[in-house]
């Protein structure tokens, strides 16, 4: 049985009411921490020992032979690559306009301002292993990176057993712009793209999903390196009305339950007979689930149906648990669009299932969770570059602004602040002199200051 909480008319959903899993725990960032200090002074030796530790698999070489990347293309099913090529098309179009462009603005006084925008030089990408395979990972997080104008992208993931990465894998990352790939998973992987080793060179950027042990390392290396987002474990919520098909709202709840048995599935009803039948409903599929146990120790662990009184319970419920995938499906969903703060992803009416972002929508599957879609977006192009101010003084503009200038600086205690300004205005030349502080008018101690002689007549 999935958890129940039945609120009172106008009783407000409290976020204590969720039980949050978290990203990673405190066993994960204690091991992580030794994994990349383990990497950072050995190396490959690190990664090719911790590698046959927790995947069970001896590498030789880290890198996937480039001829290997080409040829994986005609090693899968045709279809299969048809799919990827169409979800790479429509995920490429969608980023392709959040591309943002340098600009530059004058003002009348001659002051030139301005953003410019630059690619990061090098990104990493992580694509998990283990329990399913994840080229669409590679789509999501490539593209933007390709988009964006990253010149190198480097993409690390578990090996299967054989040693080998799976051939739809090779053939997404060659479809995405992807320059490397390398045969390396978990805390070791973050470790070797955030500081490099022999084989692997450092990235400016880490993205992409992983387990408790791969968030703790991304915690760990940031801000040596930048990372996306930590991540924790996937999530849904449906919001259903009389009109929803209880099968479908089953069946939607599942597949966010099926990738992990962290993952956290919400359905927000108006009606606990309605809740009975989608229960009912989930068991029903259960029976040809091939991740059965998976999906039902997701559901009966981390799974919580909120019975409502109405639709604006509904929504108030919705923007407290601040959902990494959000379902809408109600009559009119369009409606309530406007009213919803906080939520990663929006899918909205019946025919609108999660798979359709993760796979083919185009906006990015890459998204907040654990409530931090409160705060925080889906990854996007804006995640791949960075931007630089621009900015240029005429004589004009300087005399328009020295006044204010000066008077924050000394305000601030901060004298060389004003005194630059302040020479450029007295026309001064050569070392600033041991009185020169006089010229801005007031000592930094002594109050409020007044703007030197020059700088009130060009203000005048």
């Amino acid at each position: 049985m999935i958890r129940r909480i039945e609120l009172k008319p106008c009783e407000p959903f409290q976020s204590s009411l969720i039980d949050r899993t978290g990203a990673f725990n405190a066993q994960a960032l204690a091991a992580a921490t030794q994994i990349v200090e383990d990497v950072r002074e050995r190396g490959d030796a690190a990664l090719i020992e911790l590698t046959e530790r927790f995947d069970g698999v001896k590498v030789g070489a880290l890198r996937v032979p480039q001829e290997q990347i080409d040829a994986a293309a005609a090693k899968i099913d045709p279809a299969t690559l048809e799919a990827l090529q169409h979800a790479a098309r429509q995920i490429r179009d969608f980023h392709e306009r959040q591309l943002q462009q340098s600009w530059i603005f004058a003002r009348e006084d001659g002051a030139v301002v301005g953003a410019k925008v630059t690619p990061l030089d090098s990104v990493g990408i992580y694509v998990p292993g283990g329990r399913a395979l994840y080229p669409s990972t590679v789509l999501m997080n490539a593209l933007p990176a390709s988009v964006a104008g990253v010149p190198r992208i480097a993409c690390v993931t578990p090996p299967a057993k054989d040693g080998q990465v799976d051939a739809a894998l090779l053939a997404a990352a060659k479809i995405a712009g992807v320059t490397e790939v390398y045969t390396v998973g978990g805390a070791q992987a973050i470790a070797a793209l955030a500081y490099g080793t022999e084989t692997i060179s450092p990235v400016c950027k880490i993205t992409g999903p992983g387990n408790a042990y791969v968030a703790a390392a991304k915690k760990i290396v940031s801000g040596d390196v930048g990372i996306d987002m930590i991540a924790g474990p996937s999530e849904v919520c449906v919001v259903a009305d009389g009109t929803a098909e209880p099968s479908l709202v089953a069946i939607d709840l599942m597949a966010q339950a099926e990738h992990d048995p962290l993952a956290a599935c919400y359905l927000v009803c108006e009606d606990a007979d309605y809740a009975d039948e989608v229960e009912q409903a989930i068991e029903a599929h259960l029976a040809h689930s091939p991740r059965a146990d998976i999906t039902r120790r997701s559901l009966e662990d981390h799974g919580l149906v909120v019975i409502v009184n109405d639709m604006d319970q509904a929504i108030q419920t919705v923007n407290v648990i601040a959902p990494e995938h959000l379902e809408l499906h109600v009559r009119h969903a369009m409606d309530y669009l406007g009213q919803i703060k906080n939520a990663g992803a929006i899918f909205l009416g019946a025919w609108t299932p999660e798979a359709v972002g993760d796979y083919v929508a185009g906006p990015n599957h890459t998204l907040p969770t654990g409530g931090t879609a409160r705060y925080a977006s889906p990854l996007s192009v804006e995640e791949f570059v960075k931007k630089s101010s621009i900015i240029q003084y005429s004589r004009r503009a300087l005399e328009n602004d020295a006044r204010h200038i000066m008077q924050i600086a000394l305000h601030e205690g901060l004298w060389a602040h004003a005194q630059s300004v302040a020479l450029r205005m007295n026309g001064a030349t050569g070392a600033i002199g041991e009185h020169a502080q006089d010229a801005c008018g007031a000592s930094s101690a002594g109050g409020t200051a007044s703007a030197p002689a020059a700088a009130q007549k060009a203000d005048a």
